[in-house]
């Protein structure tokens, strides 16, 4: 990272300030009443020919973000401010992936989901990981772990599971960009994600990256309402873990009330009084049994109602 002003000081207009977020945007900002800021990628400096700010930029790496504030006069100018693109992080570049190879085969069930869309308009989608896709539904998957509660809480309605075996957040945002969503208007879509990316992203990089989802929902789905479900807790026993996932959604619980999110943290509900996890309701202690998809189902079920019914 760097950055330096340039240009002669004409005027007491002080620069913008800037921050990076999680996903690697710039955000700026201005103390100067009633003025704008202008900003160029090219290289140059921003004059009155330069776009104005209105909310945070992509910045990629090897490009400079050259920001100005203009006050009310219009010869009153800041000096330039100039950022440079830093890497974003792996949670929001969009991938395929086949970690799961060995029990099934990812571009197999994409495709499946994309010749499902053209022949069934789902009321619901469910999206995430192998937490999501064991649940049952269809496109059908042998290990279904919930096929009693799934017919319970969805049985009717039309969904589609958009859950994957061992994806993160950046594999749902290659599916969202590559056809699982075209062609349809869900009335409720719900998200759960992240699991997947505990042991290798910081807990900022994994809420930029279902942030992302989200921001990505709302573009291609924009009547869609997105019931966002905190990630559940795992491991036999609290651990760093544990602290590590309730930190996460801590962050993604910002973004209830914004752009169709509800969120929801209904972990506590797998939870015995000491906090630990029975292997009857995960017997791996991360993806529910029927008793757990049974307590899920109905820990949403009145938020989900309520969505539907809205």
């Amino acid at each position: 990272m760097w950055l330096f002003y340039c240009g002669a000081l004409l005027a007491e207009v002080p620069p913008p300030t800037f921050r990076y977020l999680p996903d690697s945007r710039v955000a700026l900002e201005s103390a100067t009443p009633n003025a704008v800021i202008r900003y160029t990628l090219e290289d140059r400096d921003p004059d009155k020919s330069a776009g104005i700010y209105f909310g945070p930029v992509d910045l990629p790496v090897g490009r400079v973000l050259r920001a100005r504030v203009f006050s009310a006069s219009p010869e009153d100018t800041s000096p330039v401010l100039s950022i440079a693109g830093r890497p974003q992080p792996s949670t929001v570049v969009a991938v395929t992936q086949n970690r799961d190879w060995k029990n099934y085969d990812w571009a197999t069930r994409h495709r499946a989901i994309v010749a499902r869309n053209e022949k069934v308009k789902p009321d619901i989608l469910l999206l995430g990981d192998s937490i999501t896709h064991f649940w049952g539904g269809e496109p059908a998957d042998a290990r279904a772990r919930g096929p009693l509660s799934y017919q319970k809480y969805f049985g009717a309605f039309q969904v589609t599971n958009l859950g994957y075996g061992w994806d993160r957040t950046e594999n749902v945002l290659w599916r969202l960009r590559n056809g699982e969503v075209d062609g349809i208007r869900p009335r409720v879509v719900m998200v759960m994600i992240g699991t997947n990316n505990m042991s290798i992203n910081t807990t900022e990089e994994i809420a930029a990256g279902a942030t992302a989802i989200c921001d990505e929902l709302y573009v291609r789905l924009p009547k869609a309402k997105i019931l966002l479900i905190g990630i559940f807790p795992r491991g036999a026993k609290p651990d760093a873990g544990r602290d590590k996932i309730e930190a996460v959604n801590r962050e993604l619980a910002r973004r209830n009330g914004t752009r169709n999110i509800t969120y929801l943290d209904i972990g506590k509900v797998f939870l015995e009084a000491d906090g630990s996890i029975s292997p009857a309701i995960m017997n791996d202690y991360l993806h529910p049994t029927e008793a757990g998809y049974e307590r899920w189902g109905g820990a949403i079920a009145p938020t989900l109602q309520k969505l539907l019914t809205n």
